[in-house]
């Protein structure tokens, strides 16, 4: 008969040992296939990195100039103001939204005053609009502007004419709700700036 001894003691055995076997290796391969896929899990170096504090020497910036840096995905600028810039910012409050900057979450405690820094001519800001997250274009010289005949210096967002002084104070009537935000920063000395530690609490 073609079944005749399948059913056989020493064949049911066998049959046994290679299911046994066949399990086991079975287990194993998954075990040595889930081992990157629970590495993947671990946040890369990268992801770590993108998290970690950022120092800047600012020694070369020049009144007027821009540094772009990055800290956790976001650009930061920072900006050395000139004395003209300066002496403006207390000349707009009747122009701005929250001019003393009341909105405890759009800066560190340690930021205060109209000047919304550290330093009086040194700005650290998030480069990210607070309406939709565009990028402002940089308007600092105190000139006439298309979108303003009494500029004072600035940022403006041309997606949606959101304006902001330099200081990052948001103008009234313009779709960006809220200043811009200022980082966790502080000076490790006169010319280096790291962004995402505050001055005493450690990083941010």
């Amino acid at each position: 008969m073609a079944n005749q001894g399948v059913n056989d003691p020493i064949n049911t055995g066998r049959r046994r040992f290679l299911t046994a076997t066949t399990a086991v290796v079975g287990a194993v391969g998954a075990g040595f296939a889930a081992v990157p896929f629970i590495k993947s899990w671990n946040p890369s170096a990268r992801a770590k990195l993108a998290g970690a504090p950022v120092t800047q020497d600012i020694t070369g910036l020049a009144e007027g100039q821009r540094l772009i840096v990055e800290w956790r995905g976001q650009p930061i600028w920072i900006v050395k103001r000139s004395q003209a810039v300066l002496q403006a910012l207390p000349t707009l409050d009747s122009h701005l939204r929250d001019p003393k900057s009341e909105n405890k979450d759009q800066q560190p405690d340690y930021i205060k005053g109209e000047t919304r820094s550290i330093k009086p001519d040194i700005s650290v800001l998030v480069g990210l609009c607070t309406h939709l997250g565009c990028s402002p274009e940089m308007k600092a010289e105190i000139r006439p502007e298309p979108f303003d005949p009494e500029w004072k210096g600035g940022y403006f967002c041309p997606c949606h004419k959101s304006r902001f002084d330099m200081a990052g104070r948001v103008f009234q009537g313009v779709p960006a709700p809220t200043n811009l935000l200022v980082p966790p920063h502080h000076y490790e000395n006169d010319t280096t700036i790291v962004i995402g530690v505050d001055p005493a609490k450690g990083a941010a």
